[in-house]
């Protein structure tokens, strides 16, 4: 299969999904049209479970970094909001939830239900929708200084429009609502200590602790590889995980009908007046001192 934005690698029983967006820091978008990139990924992942000689599937970013996660220039824009037209309408709330579960429940099963082992390697930055990317797979192996964080929250989100449950079951409920309520930014070291991933390496030990790890993984059989992947997921279903993903895109789809009041920041309003740059660093600014 061919790709714009993703490299697909294949060596013995070993697939790689890179992000390759670089000059954009692996940026993505989750809806439908042109702009779809992650669909992209959301396709190799396919690719390579459809492969019977995979066995892993390592996933990581080009680079500076894993992933800084959604494109914030097109945010809002996928749903009809902002074109800048005379009697621009209010994007009805059939279209938020039509996109909305199109790129969230259905696409993200590809990476947490798949049926080879992953493994994310990250690198750099991986925030916002970005971690999720990461702990949807099975093993997570980061960079003592990789950056990891919540960022989007302070858009608004203010705790919902992710997977919550599965943070809750792997980190806890109160450092989830640490995480998720102050959107502070957090090192890969802090990370494996808090388990939200499988451990953090030096930096100039992360692509080779990543392939050591992978290739002990294809020592399992192809068989046992598989039973393990399905009976999980019937575990997954009984913790309520799968499930997960449908209130996710619910909440995704009320935060978007938000309604700002004059007092507080509004980050489509910042977008259009002084441009995305200017206006997440202005929402961040905000914050300085406080987390």
């Amino acid at each position: 299969m061919a790709y714009k934005y993703v490299i697909y690698e294949k060596e013995g029983n070993i697939a790689r999904v890179i992000m390759n967006k670089p000059d954009k820091m692996n940026t993505f978008s989750f809806f439908g049209g042109k702009d779809a990139d992650a669909m992209e990924i959301w396709n190799a992942f396919d690719e390579a479970a459809e492969d019977d000689d995979v066995k892993v599937i390592i996933f990581k970013g080009a680079g500076r970094c894993f992933t800084v996660g959604h494109d914030l220039s097109k945010v809002g824009k996928v749903y009809g909001m902002g074109t800048g037209q005379a009697g621009e309408r209010r994007p009805s709330q059939r279209i938020r939830l039509k996109l909305d579960r199109n790129g969230y429940e259905v696409p993200m099963r590809s990476i947490f239900l798949n049926p080879k082992i992953t493994i994310a390697q990250v690198h750099g930055h991986c925030i916002g929708g970005a971690i999720f990317f990461a702990i949807w797979c099975d093993l997570v192996v980061a960079a003592e200084d990789s950056q990891f964080g919540f960022s989007e929250q302070r858009l608004g989100f203010a705790g919902s429009g992710v997977t919550m449950s599965h943070l809750v079951m792997t980190i806890g409920l109160k450092r989830t609502l640490d995480l998720l309520l102050t959107g502070r930014t957090f090192t890969g070291k802090e990370a494996a200590e808090m388990g939200l991933i499988t451990k953090a390496v030096p930096p100039d030990k992360l692509t080779d602790e990543v392939e050591k790890l992978a290739k002990a993984m294809t020592l399992l059989p192809r068989d046992g590889i598989a039973i393990g992947k399905a009976t999980r997921h019937l575990i997954y279903d009984r913790l309520g995980l799968t499930g997960d993903f449908t209130p996710a895109y619910i909440s995704h789809t009320l935060f978007t009908n938000l309604r700002w009041e004059p007092d507080e920041y509004n980050f489509f309003k910042e977008r259009r007046d002084k441009g995305t740059k200017t206006g997440f660093k202005v929402r961040d600014e905000r914050y300085k001192g406080l987390t």
